[in-house]
C-alpha cells in the first residue's frame, strides 16, 4: 500500500504537466470550460501510456523503490496487451464509488468518505484470493512479486 501512496505521489507530476499542456494548448481557461471532459479523457490516456509503458518493463518508478515487479501468472515479463488489460481493470479501484458518487451530487466529504471506503473494502477483498492477490490482477494474469535490489557499485 505504500507503494501506491507514492505512486500517487509520483502521478501528481504527471498530471501536473498533462494538464497544463493541455490546457495550454487547449486554452482553456478554468477549470469549468466546457472542455473539462475532455481533459479527463486526455488525463486517462496518459496515465494508460504511463502504466502500460512500465509494467511491460517490468516496474513503475515506485515500484522499483519498494523492489516490486510486475510479471504475468507463469512469472514471465508482462506483454504491453496484458499491461492494457491491467490498466483497465485497475479502475475497479475506482469507478464504483465515481459511479455512486455522479447521480447524487454529493458533497466533497461525503465523496471522499464514499471513494476512501471503497478502496479500504477493495483492498480488504484480496484477502478472499487464494493467494492474496489483488481481484484486478487475478483477472488481468499478472502478479506482483518482490525483485531484488539492484547492486549498487
Amino acid at each position: 500500500m505504500a507503494c501506491w501512496l507514492y505512486e500517487g505521489m509520483l502521478l501528481f507530476a504527471v498530471v501536473f504537466v498533462a494538464g497544463w499542456l493541455f490546457s495550454t494548448l487547449g486554452q482553456m481557461r478554468d477549470a469549468m470550460d466546457s472542455r473539462r471532459h475532455l481533459l479527463q479523457a486526455f488525463l486517462f490516456v496518459v496515465f494508460g501510456i504511463y502504466f502500460v509503458w512500465f509494467w511491460s518493463k517490468g516496474q513503475t518508478l515506485a515500484m522499483k523503490t519498494w523492489n516490486i515487479r510486475m510479471v504475468d501468472c507463469a512469472g514471465r515479463p508482462v506483454t504491453q496487451a496484458r499491461a492494457v488489460v491491467r490498466y483497465l481493470l485497475g479502475w475497479v479501484w475506482f469507478l464504483p464509488p465515481f459511479a455512486a458518487i455522479a447521480p447524487f451530487k454529493l458533497s466533497g466529504g461525503e465523496s471522499v468518505l464514499l471513494i476512501g471506503g471503497w478502496v479500504i473494502v477493495w483492498a480488504l477483498l484480496s484477502r478472499f484470493h487464494p493467494q492474496g492477490q489483488f481481484w484486478h490482477d487475478a483477472w488481468a494474469g499478472t502478479r506482483l512479486v518482490t525483485s531484488k535490489p539492484m547492486s549498487r557499485r
